[in-house]
Order: structure tokens, then sequence, then C-alpha cells
């Protein structure tokens, strides 16, 4: 008789929901609300990353959708058919201009591409603490945006692309999902995951351990941009339009919002506090529009992040996890 372990167990739980909440919302839901299924789940995916580099580390980065603008960039440029590109990019160097992915390389090399330039980046920001590297990683998602501005050639500079193929499903975006919550779930309660939590905890200590800080550091930060690339990609094929000012400063503060609400190290509150999050905003929207209070849903998050803050500073469940998935 196999024997299946307990976390073999809530796999195996996981993959099931997840299937099954990706095959209802398919069928049943209305093009809506499976919409909202679908920035659920790529909110998750980011606070997730995020929670690699902000929560288990004890890094302060706001450079999440930088990576994010990346990863979708690529792959909208990479998926980008060939006959359109004479008429919305005229002048795309000739050397790319006959290539031509489908959508998976595409978003993998978008995932990938953004986690090489955050190793690259890292090298100089990570050295940094608290406040300066939060201020060095808001200067980088500044300088992407820039350069998305510029770059009228490959990214039709503030008029952005538009016209992509809509390839992101919920089957797609809840697979990257299970992959992302995998991957940090793994990392957590591995040697590896430990030495993050103890360099967050205390750096002295951790050094004293014979921890690497340094490397510890940039492996969990490009771990992060990976899955910001890759739910970049899945934003961009979801919208099918990108343009530089939507990986804004706001989004930045809403992903670091939902990690510090669901608690800094947790996985569960990071899911948890992304899906309350979307739901939240998509339900006042209709308000917003009927009154003319727009803006009115930023108001009230950043009241909810204060008490949160004030009454309970380490979020819904700190850095730990329900005791029934351990």
């Amino acid at each position: 008789m196999i024997k299946i372990s307990k976390q073999g167990h809530h796999l195996i739980v996981l993959i099931t929901v997840l299937m099954l909440f990706s095959y209802l919302m398919q069928n049943y839901a209305d093009e809506h609300i499976l919409m909202v299924a679908n920035f659920i789940g790529i909110s998750i995916i980011l606070a997730v990353s995020l929670n690699l580099t902000n929560g288990f580390t004890g890094l302060f980065s706001l450079g999440h959708p930088a990576f994010m603008a990346i990863g979708g960039y690529t792959t909208a440029i990479l998926t980008f058919p060939i006959a359109k590109r004479a008429l919305f990019l005229p002048d795309f160097p000739e050397q790319l201009a006959n290539i031509q992915l489908s959508f998976v390389p595409a978003l993998l090399i978008g995932g990938l591409l953004a986690a090489t330039i955050a190793a690259l980046v890292g090298f100089s920001v990570l050295r940094l603490k608290g406040h300066y590297l939060a201020v060095a990683t808001m200067g980088f998602l500044i300088i992407v945006q820039v350069m998305i501005n510029n770059f009228d050639s490959i990214t039709r500079g503030p008029t952005g692309l538009n016209g992509l193929e809509e390839f992101t499903t919920i089957y797609w975006v809840y697979g990257w999902v299970f992959v992302t919550i995998y991957t940090a779930w793994k990392v957590k309660f591995s040697s590896l995951g430990r030495s993050m939590l103890a360099i967050r905890e205390d750096e002295i200590a951790s050094k004293s351990l014979g921890i690497n800080l340094f490397s510890t550091r940039n492996l969990a930060f490009v771990l992060g941009a990976f899955f910001a690339g890759i739910a970049g990609g899945l934003w961009a094929h979801l919208v099918t339009a990108l343009t530089p000012n939507t990986f804004s400063l706001i989004m930045s503060f809403n992903i670091v919002l939902i990690v510090v609400v669901g608690g800094t190290g947790s996985i569960t509150g990071s899911i948890i506090a992304a899906i309350l999050f979307t739901l939240f905003t998509e339900l006042l929207k209709p308000i917003e529009e009927s009154f003319s209070l727009f803006g009115l849903s930023q108001i009230i998050i950043a009241v909810i992040l204060i008490l949160v803050l004030i009454f309970k500073p380490k979020g819904l469940f700190g850095s730990s996890e329900p005791e029934f998935l351990r």
C-alpha cells in the first residue's frame, strides 16, 4: 500500500481545489466574474512572490511592478503577430522583426528576463537596508517606466501595446498560482527558507552561523522577480493591452499592502489578503462610479492598513501558517 505524506495530501487537495475552481469559473461564471477570478489569481501570484523577498528575508522592495512590466512587455512583444508589426511597430528592430513565439515560451522568457535583471540589480541595491532599499527599488521602478516610455520602436512608448492576443485563461492563471504557492512553500520549509527567516530576525546571528546574507537575499529577490514577470505576462494577455502607467507606485503600494495585511512571511496570509483585497476593490467600483467618488477604495484600503499596523502589526497570520497545513 502506497503511503502519502501529510504534505502530499495537502498538495493533492490544493491541485484538486484549483482545478475544480478553474473548471467551474470557465464553464459557469459570466464574463465579469471570470475576469475577477483571473485578477484574484494574478494578485495571489504577486503577493506570494513578493513575500519571498519582503516576508522571508525582511527586505523592503517596491520594485515588484518593474519586474512585472519587464515580463509583460517581453511576453507581449515576443507573441505579437509579425503581420501586425509593420502597422503597430514600423520601427521595430530588423533583427527581431521575424521572431514570433507561442505563449508559453514567451511567458517563460519574460519571467527569466525579469529574474536575470533582478540578479543584476540585486548586486547593487541589496547591500542597502530598510528605507534606503525601498528608495532604491522605487528608483528602479521609475527607471523601467522611463525606458518603456522612451523605447518607442519596441514598446510604442506612452501609447502602449494594444490588440494583444487573449492567450491567458483561468487554467493558465491558476496553474501558475499552484507553481508559485508550491515553490514558496517548499522554500519556506527548507534549510534555505530557515536561513531567509533567520536573516530577517537577526542578521548578526545568521552571519555567525555561516549564512551568506547577500547570496540568500539575492536568491529571494530573483525568485520573486521571476514570478512577478510571469504575472506580468499573464496580465498582458488577459487585458490585451499594456501601458507604462499600469506598473506604477500605486500598484507597488497595493502589493505591499496585501503582504503586510496578510502577514510578512505567511503564504496563507498573502493568499487570503489577495482574495479579500481584489474582491473589496471590485465591490467598491460601482459605488465610485455611481457617486463619482473615484479613489474611495484607495482611501479605505489605506485606512485599513493603518488600523492593521496599529492593532495587529504582524498582520493576520504573522509569519506562520495554520497548524493543519503544516
